[in-house]
């Protein structure tokens, strides 16, 4: 799956009856480009293109426009190669090619048939289902794509081949360099080599990354969220205790760590004491405990953690939903109160929105989602603007951003108090909190916004990006309270730009003389699109 390219396409299956393949007339006899199975059973030949019905039910399913021979191209893929699987006789055609789909995504091809089988059943009892469920998380996580995270006052940028670099504040040795000394520019970690990264979070004073063979590693310097004792970390190290689970995506709040298995179960360290996130711990338990209540056996595809909260988006057989658990002050769960929830409990506002959440973010105070149809809802604290609704009022369940309905979001970021939605022609829009300059707002000759520090209470086109002249993608947004704030900006060849806050180096990018910010979005020397990366490093590293 190539990293450096915008996020695909979703993968839709148009209304084809299901036919077994035993059901089939075989005519091999005719000249024609065979199928070839290939199992523990004798190889068999399935000339699929000599049986004009499949032709037929497959062409007429679509207007033949571009649009749908393209999605009949993906679609039909499946049948241009031989699939190295055993042969079942008792899948139908698009169950066949939807198997066939889900062994070309890294997370499932070394699953064992029993493993399988189970996510199979967890998911909905169909690999068409199975498909959708590993798609989506791709797609809302980049998983296996180039990625960038503004953590407070240190950042992360992930290479499309999954090489990891660091810069920033280190006091903490969240860089996992083995030193506390900061770095200007990104740095590689070379303990990392030949270890694929393809997720990564950051927190204050910690790190974690998730490896392609589902394995996290940590460093840290604050003892109360370490998973290694009392002692500092500063060096990427194996984590433990999560060994037998095979890890996608890792997300740091403020008091807690979640992490996200291949199956979609969700597991928490930490901050289970008075029982808030469904279990009864210390703030020491180094254990990996599993999110009881209804996410038990509902597969989830993202998380997302603010401050003192979490959110999980579940994929299930009816579609795509939200559910939260922790702190509800400023009603930031979206439940319609500011009450605590101790165990996961559904968002029931988007079913009457009509929507199908996407992609969800969870900011300080404040939490995001997009729709598949690219509409965009905020809700919780509402302060200096951060939910685009005009005003600084809290929403106690999911609004959706009206001023925002000439525009189909594709990807939406939350920091503290700040949001940046992408659209899917690659512009930036971005409300809330001016201060760090974080927003790329350079207003300085702007009279009705003030300068780059002023509250954005509207979403406003980040016209500053568009200079860049490429298409965004991604966006980064600092989510603690102990920060000031920068952004990162990826567009679809791997090229970051960074802006706001740099006094620790956490942009990447040169800052002149008594400057601790950029107004304005700046390159970062590192090309993370590229297989072999060269960037203007510090000397003698």
């Amino acid at each position: 799956m190539d990293a450096s390219t915008s996020d695909p396409p979703s993968i839709q299956y148009h209304n084809i009856p299901d036919q077994p393949i035993m059901t089939i007339p075989i005519t091999p006899s005719l000249d024609r480009e065979t199928r070839h199975c290939f199992g523990d059973e004798t190889p068999g030949e399935f000339p699929l293109s000599a049986n004009p019905s499949i032709v037929l039910h497959v062409l007429t399913s679509c207007s033949l426009d571009p649009q749908d021979l393209a999605k009949l191209e993906a679609t039909c893929s499946f049948f241009r190669k031989p699939a190295h699987f055993a042969a079942d006789h008792e899948l139908c055609l698009s169950e066949l090619a939807a198997l066939d789909m889900c062994q070309k995504r890294v997370v499932f091809k070394p699953m064992s048939l029993e493993e399988r089988v189970e996510m199979k059943v967890r998911c909905g009892g169909s690999w068409k289902l199975v498909l959708r469920f590993l798609l989506a998380g791709e797609i809302c996580t980049r998983r296996e794509k180039s990625q960038a995270i503004a953590g407070p006052g240190h950042s992360i940028a992930v290479t499309s081949n999954g090489s990891v670099y660091f810069f920033g504040s280190n006091t903490s040795a969240q860089l996992g360099h083995g030193t506390t000394e900061g770095e200007m520019k990104p740095r590689l970690i070379s303990s990392l080599a030949g270890i694929r990264i393809i997720n990564a979070s950051a927190g204050a004073g910690r790190t974690m990354l998730v490896s392609d063979a589902g394995q996290v590693y940590a460093f840290f310097g604050d003892s109360e969220y370490g998973f290694h004792g009392n002692k500092q970390v500063n060096t990427p190290q194996l984590v433990e205790s999560l060994k037998g689970i095979f890890v996608v995506q890792a997300a740091i709040g403020n008091f807690f760590t979640a992490v996200l298995s291949r199956e979609g179960k969700v597991y928490t360290f930490c901050w289970g004491n008075e029982n808030k996130l469904g279990h009864q711990t210390e703030l020491t338990d180094v254990e990996p405990r599993p999110l009881l209540g209804p996410l038990e056996n509902i597969p989830v595809v993202q998380i997302a953690a603010g401050y003192c909260y979490l959110h999980a988006l579940a994929c299930q057989p009816s579609g795509m939903s939200v559910y939260s658990v922790g702190c509800g002050l400023g009603g930031k769960l979206g439940h319609g109160t500011k009450t605590d929830e101790k165990q996961p409990r559904l968002i029931e506002q988007f079913q009457t929105l009509n929507l199908q959440p996407m992609v969800i973010a969870a900011g300080a105070w404040h939490a995001a989602v997009v729709g598949t149809d690219g509409r965009v809802c905020t809700w919780g604290w509402g302060r200096h603007g951060c939910l685009g609704t005009g005003n600084e009022d809290c929403e106690l369940v999911p609004k959706v951003v009206e001023s925002l309905s000439n525009v189909k979001a594709k990807y939406v970021a939350a920091g503290d108090y700040t949001t940046f939605v992408v659209s899917d022609d690659g512009d930036v829009y971005s409300f809330g909190c001016g201060e760090s300059s974080s927003l790329g707002h350079d207003n300085a000759d702007d009279d009705d916004q003030g300068n780059q520090h002023t509250n954005i209470l509207f979403p406003k086109l980040v016209t500053s990006l568009n200079q860049v002249n490429e298409k965004v993608v991604h966006v980064s947004a600092t989510n603690s309270v102990h920060w000031n704030a920068h952004t990162f900006a990826l567009t679809e060849t791997g090229k970051l730009y960074a802006f706001g806050s740099g006094d620790k180096g956490q942009l990447g990018v040169k800052l002149a003389d008594n400057q601790t910010e950029r107004p304005a979005p700046e390159r970062v020397e590192l090309d993370l699109g590229l297989q072999n990366n060269n960037p203007v490093m510090n000397d003698g590293h």
